[in-house]
């Protein structure tokens, strides 16, 4: 059995929840020194409390997200040790096993227990297990994570899917190799933590290696900023596809107060009616994915995501780690802006596509490759 979502019930562990997460600075490159490198999965991060019969998830938020995910629960209750605490992330496999489905994760987070119920099995979700907080009556948050990982492994020997070890390595070379070959099962770059690191929630002790990439984009719209209808909140960017229509690609919002409002008065002259916008109310209608698809926010039902629509005629040049789909998979970061580009140019052919990775070969590896 489980705790239900809003309550968190005192367990008999040393390590009780709710705790926050550790996290990760982000660096340009793979540092050198005593790591254990290992792959930056994308998902939910969760921490998993068990007591025995009651099982906890806590979020990165350190919210309970027991009640979206049963199956993880019941894989808890019948691979993990009786009384434990277990760092990790939950993750979705596409329909081929081959990559991650972040959008089939973000599905989960649903109101009705029906429809949760029936996700669980049509989406069942995985647990990736990275760090060790406690086990049995030991606390190893204040052991070094080279020891917590070796306590990890051995309590999860025999443990197999949908409960896995993270794949992890010390070599720097071995490192390397992961971060190019693994982003193709849609993995989000490497983890390093420090060998002799103790476990220090919600501080950046750890750190994250990304991907980055540019891609030119056109600029179709933007929304305001919170301080004011005078102010540039964000900027809807675009690429067209192989049929010729702009699809809606993320967004950029990383910009000084002054500079959002300058860019307010430069993009007035854009300002267009949605009858003469590709992003119009028709194109929702026929299915086109596009901003005015979600004018609410999944996990904030009270946002406001409309915007307001421009002529498609300025580019940028943004900076991205991954897609997710036909999207960026996180929002992107200015770089330029290109007034040498057309806009008609800016299409997906010039976007980098990774080398295919099987997912199953990642969680095949053995623990320490």
């Amino acid at each position: 059995m489980s705790v239900p979502s809003g309550t968190i019930k005192r367990m008999e562990l040393p390590v009780t929840p709710p705790i926050a997460p550790m996290l990760a600075k982000p660096v340009k490159r793979i540092p050198e020194g005593p790591y254990s490198f290992e792959p930056k999965w994308d998902g939910f991060r969760s921490i998993i409390f068990r007591d025995g019969d009651e099982v906890e998830i806590g979020s990165r938020n350190e919210r309970p997200m027991t009640r979206y995910f049963p199956e993880v629960v019941a894989a808890v209750l019948e691979h993990l040790p009786p009384r434990c605490v277990i760092d990790g992330e939950i993750v979705i496999p596409d329909e081929s096993g081959k990559r991650l489905d972040f959008e089939a994760l973000l599905q989960r987070i649903h109101p009705a227990e029906s429809r949760v119920n029936l996700l669980a099995e049509q989406t069942p979700a995985h647990v990736v297990a990275f760090d060790l907080l406690a086990l049995g009556d030991t606390d190893y948050m204040e052991r070094p994570f080279a020891e917590r990982r070796a306590a990890l492994a051995e309590a999860l020997k025999d443990v197999g899917g949908p409960i896995y070890l993270t794949p992890a390595t010390t070599d720097h070379a071995r490192a390397g190799e992961w971060f190019q070959e693994f982003e193709g099962a849609g993995l989000d770059g490497l983890i390093a933590k420090p060998l002799d690191g103790v476990y220090e929630p919600d501080k950046r002790t750890m750190y994250k290696i990304k991907h980055e990439r540019t891609a030119d984009c056109v600029v179709a719209g933007y929304r305001v900023h919170k301080s004011g209808p005078d102010a540039i909140g964000s900027l809807l960017l675009g690429l067209y596809n192989d049929a010729g229509d702009l699809a809606s690609v993320g967004v950029i919002g990383a910009f000084p107060m002054a500079r959002r409002k300058e860019l307010f008065t430069e993009l007035q002259p854009l300002v267009t009616a949605f009858d003469e916008h590709p992003w119009n109310w028709a194109a929702q209608m026929a299915g086109g994915r596009t901003p005015r698809e979600a004018e609410h926010s999944r996990w904030n039902a009270g946002k406001d995501l409309s915007f307001v629509p421009l002529r498609p005629e300025r580019v940028v040049e943004v900076r991205y780690d991954h897609m997710e789909g036909v999207r960026f998979r996180h929002t992107a970061q200015f770089v330029r802006w290109r007034p040498d580009r057309e806009p008609r140019s800016c299409t997906y052919e010039q976007l980098e596509e990774p080398v295919n990775f099987d997912l199953g070969e990642i969680f095949g590896y053995t623990p320490e490759d």
